[in-house]
């Protein structure tokens, strides 16, 4: 619909045996349940950013390469951002680094939240991940997720046994984000 409000739901892992791909596309359709926004898909292992190659610092915007014109862009037809991550040794993923370092000014003022999943729920990941979105002055939202997704969720190829059982525990909180998120973007 027309004038929706657009958020990304962005897949921080690439590996090739993820399961953020699946945790995030449940994720996109919890927060997309009744909801005014529009909330859509942006998968890191799809955009493949190279290691940051940019010459010059990301707050002056004096970009060279094409891709990086292309991430600015497709960052900044977004109103909001959700990141979807696992906690490795206690920290996110590089590549989740990596993107967010390729640009600055267009991460100002956008609400972001964040489901972080770990074994233990993947809070160390999120404490680190958050303090990046305040350097980077985004609006984090007072709500986020740490889902905990242990050995005995995934399959022997790692993958998922059941993902609306592992992860519905959290319907609640993504429906608070929702709410969060609508109102953050109402001030707009």
């Amino acid at each position: 619909m027309a004038g929706t409000k657009r958020i990304a739901v962005v897949v921080g892992s690439t590996r090739p045996s993820r399961i953020c791909a699946d945790v995030a596309a449940w994720t996109r359709a919890r927060l997309q349940e009744d909801s005014e926004l529009g909330y859509g898909l942006v998968d890191l292992a799809e955009i493949a950013l190279p290691f940051l190659d940019e010459p010059v610092k990301a707050a002056a915007q004096q970009y060279t390469h094409e891709h990086t014109r292309a991430w600015s862009e497709l960052v900044q037809s977004y109103h909001g951002f959700f990141f979807v991550f696992p906690q490795y040794n206690w920290g996110y993923p590089g590549v989740l680094k990596n993107a967010l370092d390729y640009l600055y000014r267009e991460w100002r003022d956008r609400p972001a939240s964040l489901l972080a999943y770990g074994a233990r729920g993947g809070g160390k990941a999120a404490e680190q991940f958050v303090t990046v979105l305040h350097g980077l002055h985004m609006r984090v939202l007072d709500t986020h997720v740490e889902a905990i997704i242990t050995d005995a969720d995934v399959d022997d190829n790692g993958q998922l046994r059941d993902v609306e059982g592992t992860l519905r525990p959290n319907r609640a909180l993504l429906r608070k984000i929702d709410e969060e998120m609508t109102e953050a973007l109402s001030c707009q």
